[in-house]
């Protein structure tokens, strides 16, 4: 029952000093009641001991009373009925808050030992096909290698809140504790799961004393034989070993002090599950380990590195061939450090490492960072590993909150605190979804299910109609979330509709998923273009009674590699029908034509010509001073119907609004077109290009000038291109008007041999 006090300093946002004891009072009311068995979690633990173990676990990491809070309260939540509705009410929307992300996180929990249990089986399957079977393996262990690391990412974008990660590492920690102190087999794939997915986590958040107790207990669990193995070849107990540590520590840290030496000396014995994979990683025998025992000293500055080298060799004998001076010769990645291996007094060799407060820092929080190679294995060992630096950056600052988060003031809570930003600390920008079969998929912020089906497969996109959100019918233009699971319905064939690429209805998010949308309308419009070009040289064919024609010879005559190419290029227009009609009344031509030399002759502009700076007259957005240029692809002139496009650093690019170009611009950057229009009439002239196709003769070029001249249309360029007795001529010309350039058209087809006249 909430009582008024309770009520009152939720209301009034006062933190509540006994939030986490009337938790556990709670836990012991419900999961225990008078009369009736305890309620227990599925491995047989009561739900009360793994709150209090919980608890303990917590209180080491220093956590706020609201996480400690949730933590006594998720199992409860979890498999006691009706317990859930109960937590707000009485606890605050924070701590209930805590208790549903954990015990979402759950979800992932069962994800990773599916995925597990799959690549088992998968990998039983593969030893039936004996001539497959190293090639399989190979793409099974990579295809595993990429799922885990996805649910790692996952569990953290997943836990907006940093906290909801802890409280789920702690009870799985508590678990295996539990499992192992009563001799208890955990359930199938939870060990595998605490190695790949938990562990590493740990790691990552630089938790060193929660990673290497799940990690040896997991290892416990999974390889039995092994673990007992490396156990007896330690040959002493953990506590032993640790107090050795402690009193070699304690002995360094008194010679460094007569020294004048200000250092920080820590260490800790190898655990059993980092050793096994060291002697795996390497290819070692335990007698190779010389780092089983090891401890490192921070110091002030590089000076006194060498010199607590010098120090350590004093005291214990080095082995030299263990030596690696890091300082001087830094790794590849950066890293710096002095390493040594010595002798201790009781005849056995540990580690040394030796650096300075910024080298540990950069080792610990920069590019240097040592938790992914510890995950990579073997290859990690040998320094080839993948990094991703943006995700990296994020780790280390997420590292570093944690960090801090031991020395802030719990009582005092501000926007800035530690606690605070990791209390909304984003790790990825990605968010995580999976497929009906439970694998994990990750998507760009705001993608989309139309995004998640062109992830899988292409043509699964284009057929793509609608998509199930766990289990219920969604939009296509919904933004997922985190951990849902998507299910897409298909047609058995189709494409994509053209609204998918308009921005403002948000169907997609990726720029992959976008690309892919767009090939297969340019495929299509290729196609339809193919097709038409086709219709029309058929028409010709008929007309000219030579349906009989082998296309394939008739596209080589006429200098196309291809049929499509021709019929591609008699759609759009730039290649003319009369050609056709020549070759095919000519069949005796040359098989491959040669072509004249092709001439040029070029001419200054007027001043007045926007080609040299005048002013073109158009109003963007009805303002005629923004810089402008017409561009060279269409060159437009009035009364032309145009459109601008905002280029980067050379202002607006003038287009006709039929321009190819534009529209392949426009498709791709949509929010970069901008309205344009012709301003006053003034004394400009434009350039524009004139294409005339002619049966050769002698005088030709100067008849078609002589037209341009009487229209008063100065010629800037001509480019001439003879071919089997066919000129292809150029001209760029100079007109005030698009008027202009249509009478002259008009005129220089009417001159003797012309077929064709036309603006490019």
């Amino acid at each position: 029952m909430v009582t008024s006090t309770d009520l009152t300093s939720q209301t009034a946002g006062v933190p509540d000093a006994h939030l986490v004891e009337r938790a556990l009072a709670y836990v012991r009311e419900v999961a225990e009641p008078e009369g009736s068995p305890p309620a227990q979690l599925p491995t047989g633990e009561s739900v009360l001991s793994h709150a209090e173990g919980m608890l303990r676990i917590l209180d080491g990491l220093r956590v706020d009373d609201a996480a400690r809070a949730a933590a006594c309260l998720f199992p409860l939540a979890t498999f006691v009925d009706g317990a859930e509705a109960e937590i707000a009410p009485r606890f605050g929307d924070e701590v209930a808050g805590l208790v549903k992300g954990v015990r979402q996180l759950l979800r992932i929990g069962a994800i990773a030992v599916s995925q597990a249990d799959g690549a088992e089986s998968k990998k039983a399957e593969s030893k039936k096909a004996e001539s497959k079977k190293a090639e399989s393996s190979k793409n099974e262990a990579a295809a595993r290698h990429e799922q885990v690391e996805a649910l790692r990412k996952m569990l953290l974008a997943f836990a907006q809140d940093i906290r909801v990660v802890l409280v789920r590492l702690a009870s799985r920690l508590q678990t295996l504790r539990w499992l192992a102190q009563t001799k208890t087999m955990p359930l199938p794939g939870v060990a595998r799961e605490t190695l790949d997915i938990y562990a590493p986590l740990a790691n990552r958040l630089g938790i060193w004393q929660m990673k290497w107790e799940l990690e040896d207990l997991a290892f416990r669990f999974e390889q039995p034989e092994t673990y007992k193995r490396i156990a007896r070849l330690l040959d002493e107990k953990r506590i032993e070993r640790e107090g050795y540590i402690s009193q070699a520590i304690a002995r360094l840290q008194s010679e460094l002090a007569e020294a004048g030496i200000r250092a920080e000396v820590s260490g800790r014995p190898k655990h059993i599950y980092s050793i096994w994979k060291k002697m795996r990683g390497k290819e070692l025998d335990f007698a190779d380990l010389y780092d089983v025992r090891a401890f490192r000293v921070i110091v002030d500055d590089i000076k006194d590195c060498y010199t607590v080298l010098g120090i350590v060799h004093h005291i214990w004998q080095p082995i030299p061939r263990e030596f690696d001076d890091y300082i001087s010769r830094p790794k590849s990645n950066g890293y710096r450090s002095l390493h040594t291996v010595v002798i201790g007094d009781d005849g056995r060799a540990f580690e040394v490492q030796i650096r300075t407060q910024e080298m540990h820092h950069f080792a610990e929080y920069g590019v240097a960072a040592h938790w992914r190679y510890k995950e990579a294995g073997a290859k990690g060992y040998g320094g080839n590993f993948a990094a991703n630096e943006r995700y990296d950056e994020r780790i280390a600052w997420l590292r570093q909150l944690l960090a801090w988060k031991d020395d802030a003031d719990h009582t005092v809570a501000h926007e800035d605190s530690p606690w605070e930003q990791l209390k909304h600390a984003a790790i990825d920008d990605h968010i995580y979804v999976l497929t009906p079969q439970a694998r994990v998929v990750a998507l760009p912020q705001g993608a989309t299910p139309l995004d998640f089906a062109y992830y899988l497969h292409s043509d699964l996109g284009h057929r793509c109609r609608g998509a199930r959100v766990d289990g219920a019918m969604v939009p296509l233009n919904t933004p997922l979330k985190n951990g849902q699971t998507v299910e897409i319905v298909a047609l058995k064939q189709g494409g994509p509709s053209r609204d998918w690429l308009n921005t403002e209805l948000g169907y997609l998010a990726s720029t992959r998923a976008r690309g892919k949308v767009r090939a297969w309308f340019n495929a299509l419009d290729s196609q339809e273009t193919i097709a038409q070009g086709r219709a029309m040289i058929d028409k010709t064919l008929q007309r000219e009674g030579k349906t009989a024609v082998n296309l394939d010879d008739l596209a080589t005559r006429l200098q196309f590699k291809t049929p499509e190419d021709l019929f591609a290029a008699v759609a759009k227009e730039e290649f003319s029908l009369r050609h056709v009609e020549q070759a095919l009344r000519h069949p005796e031509g040359e098989a491959e034509p040669q072509y004249s030399e092709e001439e040029a002759v070029t001419k200054k502009s007027r001043a007045t010509s926007v080609a040299r700076g005048a002013k073109s007259g158009v109003l963007v957005v009805g303002v005629d001073s923004l810089m402008t240029q017409m561009s060279r692809c269409c060159k437009p002139a009035p009364p032309d119907d145009i459109v601008g496009f905002v280029t980067r650093g050379r202002g607006v690019s003038i287009h006709r609004r039929n321009c190819h170009t534009f529209l392949q611009l426009s498709t791709r950057a949509p929010e970069r077109v901008i309205h344009t229009e012709w301003g006053k009439r003034s004394d400009a002239v434009y350039p524009v290009d004139i294409q005339v196709e002619a049966i050769d003769r002698q005088g030709l070029l100067r008849d078609i000038s002589e037209v341009l001249s009487r229209e008063r249309i100065n010629v800037t360029g001509v480019k001439t291109l003879t071919s089997k007795g066919v000129a292809r001529m150029q001209f760029t010309a100079e007109v005030a008007e698009a008027t202009q350039l249509q009478r002259a058209l008009s005129l220089i087809e009417d001159v003797q041999g012309v077929l064709q006249a036309k603006r490019k």
